[in-house]
């Protein structure tokens, strides 16, 4: 195994002793003379981080970054644990069932309080760990430059003993190199990976069903109390089966933790803890992990009475709670509420901080009840954003109306924080819309002209479309061409003769192979706004 036995931070400060001797040599400075002053600290402290250890461990840059904003969204949150003891950016994990802590501690001999509370030591300790998985995995020297090669290292690293979460975990995490994302850290530092082209070579994990996926041999995929949700059964050491009173109330809570990380801690037996629902903040997926009829352990003294949802994420950085999460769960929520008969109230759709007996602060000052409540009010919560346009016009801060909802609602579909869907372009939009442009290369100029409607409209997996294919990925695909040509493509989910001509003209706009086939090609241009 790879082991590591001093710190890059030790090592460091000899070479650059060594630098600064050399200097005063060629400079021709006496020894004696009074210091220069001091470089000031770099102002990307992060990023240098990220390529240090990249560099240290023949991790990709882009494949560490990604794992950790799948994690963390690079927030450190101050030292203080996640829900199952993980730490820092990289959530380096300590508990009685998993210890890359220590781990990380072992192969970089740096102290478990440095990995728990040093941003760059924790960086440092996960590029150490997932390189450990892949000497043992058997990556050599070119696998190791491949980052479609490490896809079975990051299933490992999630920490799932369930083959159907740990796919889900390095899904999440290709999903984020495949479209690209730009993360501003606490410190306020802007941290991106650009958006790439990804063949994961899943291994053994190519015969594993992911989450959802239809299997008419095997019941219960699908949660039979909520048909839009995922099913993946906590352990059952975890929860009571059955109740002792009638539900009555549903408990708000954050993960502290990441959507499938989060899954995965429920199905382990020293946990001690599971909630009925998880949603996902990137799009508001919803897995279901106990049955409403039965009490799930996340509220104490409600859990008897409650149905509760946890939300993925962390309860001081709103990065997290994303629109496409805040509707996902209303739309629960309101379902909950007509099915028990529960008022849609905040007397009884509370937070965890309000059941009575608890310590926890979730969901935090960041969670909206404002916006929350007037969607499980009105049932706004499933309301579709309009995406579908004869033509998409240029919108710049001051701009109003539905084709604004559309790019809030894009935006914040991919991560990128604009806010209220409000159809109103303000300074929370616009600083989307740049952060969106930068991670993929486009000009940062805040305007949403036809190179961004394309990406935006693009954005996501990239499935092969030809003559005869139909469904929402040939609506997005037939957006994203009539953004691209600036004139109608039929937008009917239909892939027609009229779609086939739309796709060859764009592909041959661009110089790509002409075909008529939407392939990985076509939608990378489409994706990179060309």
């Amino acid at each position: 195994m790879f082991r590591r036995f001093t710190t890059w931070r030790r090592a460091g400060t000899s070479v650059l002793g060594g630098l600064a001797v050399a200097a005063l040599v060629a400079t021709g400075q006496p020894a004696g003379a009074a210091p220069a002053p001091a470089d000031p600290a770099p102002r990307a402290p992060m990023n240098r981080a990220f390529e240090r250890a990249a560099d240290e461990f023949q991790v990709p840059r882009d494949l560490l970054v990604a794992v950790g904003y799948g994690e963390t969204h690079l927030d450190g949150h101050g030292g203080e644990p996640s829900h199952a003891g993980g730490y820092g950016v990289m959530h380096l994990v300590s508990n009685p069932e998993r210890r890359t802590l220590e781990k990380a501690a072992e192969l970089t001999g740096e102290p478990a309080a440095d990995l728990r509370k040093d941003t760059a030591a924790n960086i440092l300790g996960g590029a150490a760990v997932l390189r450990s998985y892949a000497d043992e995995l058997g990556l050599d020297a070119a696998d190791r430059r491949d980052a479609d090669a490490w896809y079975p290292v990051v299933a490992r690293y999630g920490g799932a003993d369930d083959d159907r979460t740990a796919r889900l975990y390095a899904d999440t995490v290709y999903d984020f190199l495949e479209d690209g994302f730009s993360a501003l850290t606490p410190a306020g530092e802007r941290v991106t990976v650009g958006p790439r082209e990804t063949e994961p070579e899943r291994g053994r994990y190519a015969k594993v069903r992911p989450l959802g996926a239809p299997a008419s041999a095997e019941a219960g995929t699908l949660s039979t109390d909520y048909p839009p949700a995922r099913w993946v059964a906590a352990h059952s050491s975890n929860y009571t089966p059955g109740r002792s009173s009638a539900i009555t109330h549903v408990v708000v809570h954050v993960t502290q933790g990441s959507y499938a990380g989060s899954i995965s801690w429920f199905q382990n037996p020293s946990s001690n803890v599971s909630a009925h629902y998880v949603i996902r903040s990137s799009d508001g997926e919803v897995t279901q992990t106990v049955r409403d009829r039965d009490t799930a352990w996340h509220a104490r003294s409600g859990n008897p009475y409650s149905i509760g949802l946890e939300h993925e994420g962390y309860v001081d950085n709103p990065s997290w709670f994303t629109d496409a999460m805040y509707r996902s769960s209303a739309a629960l929520t309101r379902h909950l509420c007509d099915r028990y008969g529960i008022p849609k109230d905040r007397s009884h759709i509370v937070g965890h901080v309000e059941v009575p007996g608890n310590d926890h602060t979730d969901p935090g000052p960041n969670w909206n009840w404002t916006y929350y409540m007037q969607l499980v009010r009105d049932g706004d919560a499933t309301a579709p954003v309009q995406l579908n346009f004869t033509s998409y016009s240029t919108l710049r801060s001051g701009s109003t109306g539905a084709q604004v909802k559309a790019v809030q609602h894009l935006l914040n579909q991919r991560g990128f924080d604009a806010g209220t869907v409000d159809g109103v372009f303000g300074p929370g939009t616009e600083s989307a819309v740049r952060a969106f442009q930068s991670s993929r290369s486009l000009t940062a100029d805040g305007v949403v002209g036809a190179r961004t409607w394309t990406a935006l409209l693009s954005a996501g997996t990239k499935p092969v479309l030809k003559r005869g294919s139909s469904g929402a990925d040939v609506e997005r695909l037939q957006r994203s061409l009539t953004a691209a040509l600036g004139r109608t493509v039929g937008i009917d989910g239909a892939f027609g003769p009229n779609t086939e001509t739309a796709v060859r003209d764009y592909q041959s706009s661009r110089g790509l192979a002409v075909d008529g086939i939407a392939g990985s090609g076509t939608w990378g241009a489409l994706q990179a706004g060309r």
